[in-house]
């Protein structure tokens, strides 16, 4: 069977994979020759983290989110199963148990606990929780191994824009408004440091009442910082956002201080009013959209549910609405 997939984000680029695997021959249309800054999959942190979504997700995140590392590993993306540490500053500490009251899954750490899992963190913090479960990865790096496999295995990548016949999945985010008007854009800010003063060995989840930070660390000395979650479809990098990540992580540990500041982003992430992904089915098109903050991590359950309803004529658990 012939499939045509429109955007190759991450969504795109899982939706082609399922299809594969069931084996489909697949065409992906995209403007961009290479995953890039054009695309928001770009600027994503990677984290595999079904837990700590789940203190403010709805559930379906916390359950699909578990099939992400496994899917992630059989396409031979490099996973870190390291899991993730919660950490918060003295005047924050009862968001630690506020967060422990809203997950599971985790356990806690005493100073000595924090201090034999992250030697750089001894002595900062008295108490923190571990979630072992968890996993990251560089998204950027799984991005164009994804791309560079699907391309092995066959797949055309065709530039020019259209409207193909036939089975199609659309995966173009936010340009699929032109079908799909209850899409809105959540921006979402990051930064890229550089420090060879602090080796973190998994992501660290720094709590605060108002701006909650992450910080991921990368190869060669790289950390991502993420935090913002803004309700624009502004690209733009503001001052404060930026300020106010810097700020944290500086708080978690004063070595970034002195971190080359190495990238600065923006972009804006799609997301339906209740903050959950959906496959919507028009006639002969699959609108495979509205992955919010959880790209990576509910993407390839996402695709799953695409690939299935599509070939098998199932349900998916996200199908708010069937125009077939």
């Amino acid at each position: 069977m012939k499939a045509h997939v429109l955007g190759a984000g991450v969504a795109g680029l899982c939706v082609a994979a399922e299809l594969v695997a069931r084996g489909c021959e697949v065409t992906v249309f995209d403007p961009a020759p290479r995953p890039g800054p054009h695309g928001c999959s770009w600027w994503a942190g990677g984290m595999l983290a079904p837990v700590c979504e789940s203190e403010t997700a709805e559930e379906p995140v916390f359950r699909l989110g578990h099939e992400a590392a496994d899917w992630w590993d059989r396409q031979g993306v490099t996973v870190e199963r390291r899991g993730t540490t919660v950490v918060a500053l003295g005047r924050d500490r009862r968001e630690l148990d506020r967060f422990a009251r809203r997950t599971r899954g985790h356990e806690w750490l005493d100073a000595d606990g924090l201090a034999a899992l992250e030697p750089d963190l001894a002595g900062r913090f008295d108490r923190a929780l571990h979630v072992p479960s968890e996993a990251h990865l560089d998204p950027r790096a799984a991005l164009l191994h994804l791309r560079d496999r699907l391309e092995r295995d066959g797949v055309s990548f065709i530039a020019e824009p259209g409207r193909p016949e036939g089975l199609t999945f659309d995966c173009r985010g936010l340009a699929a408004r032109d079908v799909l008007p209850d899409l809105r854009g959540v921006k979402g800010e990051m930064a890229v440091l550089r420090s060879a003063d602090i080796r973190l060995s998994r992501p660290i989840r720094l709590l605060h009442p108002r701006i909650p930070l992450y910080i991921v660390p990368r190869a060669d000395g790289l950390f991502m910082l993420g935090a913002t979650q803004i309700e624009s479809d502004d690209r733009r990098r503001s001052v404060r956002s930026v300020l106010e990540l810097l700020s944290a992580a500086y708080a978690l540990h004063p070595a970034f201080g002195e971190a080359e500041l190495v990238e600065i982003g923006a972009d804006a992430r799609p997301a339906f009013p209740e903050n959950l992904p959906r496959v919507i089915r028009l006639g002969d098109t699959f609108y495979v959209n509205g992955l919010f903050r959880h790209g990576f991590l509910l993407a390839p359950a996402l695709a799953r549910m695409a690939a299935e309803a599509a070939l098998d004529g199932t349900t998916p658990e996200f199908c708010h609405e069937d125009h077939s």
